[in-house]
């Protein structure tokens, strides 16, 4: 009975290229000369410390572009509200989302369901496993979910016959 799984995991290693990008040019920059600009990992947090509200707001820009070169989705990331911090500098918080949140799951799940499809789907964890009796049901499964317009990056893998 073929299947697949829908997953999303958010590569760690280009995240942490993506930040040494950005480290890279704030240690260059002229605008950031002096000042205390950091970007920091631990784990499945990122934290991104400034100067001052527009020097955040510019270190965030960066790091979505050094995000977007490295072919990492900005939708993966859940950027927190920025907050004052010791010393008079600003810090903000990252959140780096691993695995399919239970609301989505249960949107797709529906989603399917309601369109009819010979398939089933089961939650199992953070991912989803569609299964059916033949594979064109299964392609016009993730034609559905990728029209159901999800923020959160999904990838469909594990694909078997």
């Amino acid at each position: 009975m073929p299947s697949f799984d829908i997953v999303s995991r958010t590569k760690i290693p280009e995240v942490d290229n993506a930040i040494q990008g950005a480290m890279r040019e704030i240690g260059t920059r002229f605008d950031f000369k002096g000042s205390k600009c950091s970007i920091e990992r631990t784990d499945e947090t990122l934290l991104l410390t400034a100067d001052d509200d527009l020097k955040l707001r510019q270190v965030e820009e960066m790091l979505r572009g050094y995000l977007a070169k490295r072919k990492v989705d900005a939708g993966a990331f859940d950027f927190g509200k920025a907050e004052m911090a010791s010393g008079n500098t600003m810090r903000q918080s990252v959140i780096i989302k691993q695995g399919v949140e239970r609301e989505i799951a249960q949107k797709i799940v529906k989603a399917i369901k309601g369109a009819k499809l010979k398939t089933q789907v089961s939650i199992q964890g953070d991912e989803l496993r569609v299964s059916g009796k033949k594979r064109d049901d299964l392609q016009s499964a993730i034609a559905l979910i990728k029209g159901l317009g999800i923020k959160q990056p999904l990838q469909y893998v594990n694909f078997r016959d």
